[in-house]
């Protein structure tokens, strides 16, 4: 009995000792899997106790340094030409699979965060035949932080892309990835640190925003984290109180409206997509939906997939009173899966519980709305039965999103990642931007150049995309705060050298602010990437105009040369003319071998050209490589 004791007790010993050695400790991002920046000179750093030795072995050589009095270190190892997998020791520590290869840091807002899952329909092929050792991912925990900027992530780790992981990626960073590992043969690493809604000057730290002090004064108050606190307790209360006050008020989910058997004889009718309120006039509260389908033997019993488009706001979606799925809010798209023994032969009831807390609700125009069952597809964009649940007095409370205020995702999110090289950086932002657009240009010159000091980088590549055509087309050239953010884009990409801007003025969604389309933006972000970065002789923009001459009536147009070999079409659109002392009107255009010229009959003295200056435009302006030209005015 004594040896056995003695046994255990030299075993806990001896797991006490390594412990005890075991004194490196190394960040999220110098991990397993991680892909090292090629051609560069690299960091690697951790910490440790004050005075600890640390090795570093790789590549069969070995790099010594010692931790400074405050326990940290770092290595610098000499440039890496691409290859791997290789293994990296320090100290005890043992990292595998490690790639060289190119680093990108890809940021924004929601349309660089949206995950391959919610693009599912248009990659299907793309997701299931996933499985490539050469694209990986770090996604950096969503965090914010606005009293300094932090030195370690709360988390995060480097994965492989397979039919897993891949729905997690930013689909417009994965397209991007995959391009260019393509084309260059080696692997590529992205550092993903973006989150929905934010804008410019969340990404931003406190000396870059000294120009504008409404924004440091805002990052100023969000340091007290009492404030934090109560604001986010309060508002989660008002939130609480106002649905379930609308769940008590809900007849619909008292009589449980979701039921098959259910009377609805008497309910109203509704064309889908629309909206309630057309009919029952403004209110906000919630409303149930009821459509009826039959089925044949062959359809009964098999899992099926139900695409109800998108719905303002929130909907929890039945069928045959079994509920298939739900979405909190109004963007996400509505793909619901059925599983197999629900439906049924002969009738089949579809019921939506829709709430909805302020503004228009509706179901969106312009969206699928079908059943499919063996790739057969039952359209359901025809009359619908409804009834109101609740009416509300007031609208849902409101949110003050503290996760948006100046520095804070800098500091969590972008300042932790500037020890680790990078490539360059891809960015998809500026929607929260268009209340105030013209600022814009200088808040993106200004964090460019800030994150490039950061990164001790003076030339690092930085591509933004352009923001894509939204909203209602107009009838008639009107003033635009998204064309105006668009030509803030356009000038930075102009101005600030070693940038690039990916246009995709022609791949919009007049009802989504969240296009699917992301692989042609990845496409297009990586034609900036290589030719810029990777100095290929590409064409990588479309028409890039460069100047304007005044000729009678007439204004002739000059682009830049590469970029000049335009794409013919029956008639030019897009492009409006303005005289000394009028508005915009619309022009008629033409080509005329290398330049554009405009005019409008009526305006004999003109003075500025615009193109495609809308929210939702319809320029065809491209040239022979299938590129659109940028919006712009000669202004």
């Amino acid at each position: 009995m004594n040896n056995r004791l003695n046994k255990i007790l030299s075993l806990l010993l001896c797991t006490f000792c390594i412990f005890m050695e075991a004194k490196i400790k190394l960040p999220t991002l110098v991990s397993d899997g991680m892909v090292l920046q090629r051609n560069q000179k690299l960091n690697v750093w951790g910490k440790a106790d004050a005075g600890e030795k640390v090795e570093v072995k790789f590549l069969n050589k070995k790099y010594n340094t010692t931790a400074d009095p405050t326990g940290n270190w770092k290595i610098m190892l000499p440039e890496q030409k691409a290859g791997g997998p290789y293994i990296m020791t320090i100290n005890e520590i043992t990292l595998k699979d490690i790639l060289i290869g190119d680093v990108w840091l890809a940021s924004g807002q929601s349309n660089m965060e949206l995950p391959m899952r919610r693009l599912t329909p248009l990659y299907a092929d793309e997701i299931k035949n996933a499985n490539n050792q050469n694209i990986r991912f770090f996604t950096v925990p969503q965090k914010y932080n606005f009293k300094s900027p932090q030195t370690e992530l709360d988390g995060g780790k480097w994965e492989v892309t397979d039919p897993q992981t891949i729905l997690n990626f930013s689909g417009v960073a994965y397209f991007f990835a995959k391009e260019l590992s393509e084309k260059n043969k080696v692997a590529v690493g992205i550092i993903h640190a973006s989150l929905g809604g934010s804008p410019i000057q969340a990404w931003m730290d406190e000396n870059s925003l000294k120009k504008y002090p409404e924004y440091l004064d805002e990052a100023q108050k969000w340091k007290n984290d009492e404030l934090i606190k109560s604001t986010e307790s309060n508002e989660q209360a008002l939130s609480k109180a106002w649905y379930a006050e609308l769940d008590q008020s809900d007849i619909g989910l008292n009589q449980h409206w979701e039921n098959f058997d259910l009377n609805d004889s008497e309910w109203k009718t509704m064309q889908i997509p629309g909206s309630w309120e057309d009919k029952e006039g403004s209110f906000e509260g919630s409303v149930w939906f009821r459509k009826e389908i039959n089925l044949t033997k062959n359809q009964a019993g098999k899992a099926a997939f139900l695409n109800l488009g998108r719905i303002k706001d929130a909907d929890v979606t039945y069928i045959n009173g079994v509920k298939v799925g739900n979405v909190t809010y109004e963007y996400p798209p509505r793909w619901y899966n059925i599983p197999e023994g629900v439906l049924r032969e002969g009738k089949n009831v579809i019921s939506v519980r829709v709430t909805n807390g302020s503004g228009k609700g509706q179901f969106i125009a312009d969206k699928p709305y079908y059943l499919e069952i063996d790739g057969q597809k039952i359209d359901l964009k025809t009359e619908w039965k409804y009834k109101i649940g609740a009416k509300m007095e007031k609208m849902a409370p409101g949110q003050t999103f503290i996760r948006w205020k100046p520095t804070g995702l800098y500091n969590a999110m972008i300042n932790p990642l500037i020890n680790y090289n990078i490539k360059g950086a891809i960015w998809y932002q500026g929607e929260s931007n268009t209340g105030k657009p013209k600022e814009y240009g200088d808040l993106l010159t200004t964090m460019i150049l800030d994150w490039r000091n950061k990164w001790n980088r003076k030339d690092m590549p930085f591509f933004t995309v352009q923001l894509a055509n939204f909203m209602e087309s107009k009838t008639q050239p009107v003033e635009s705060n998204w064309a105006e953010l668009r030509d803030q884009q356009r000038q930075v990409s102009l101005k600030v050298p070693n940038t690039g801007l990916a246009v995709i003025i022609d791949l919009g969604e007049w009802n989504d602010i969240h296009p699917l389309n992301k692989k042609t933006v990845g496409d297009r972000l990586a034609f900036q990437a290589l030719k810029v970065a990777d100095k290929k002789n590409i064409i990588a923009d479309g028409p890039v105009y460069q100047s304007m001459k005044v000729e009678g009536n007439k204004i002739i147009l000059s682009f830049k040369p590469g970029t000049d070999d335009f794409e013919n079409v029956s008639e030019l659109k897009g492009f409006a003319i303005k005289a000394k002392d009028g508005n915009y009107q619309w022009a008629k255009a033409k080509i005329e071998g290398k330049k554009i010229i405009v005019w409008n009959d009526t305006v004999s003295n003109p003075v500025s050209v615009r193109y495609d200056w809308a929210d939702n435009p319809d320029g065809n302006l491209r040239n022979k490589t299938g590129l659109p030209a940028s919006p712009f005015t000669t202004e």
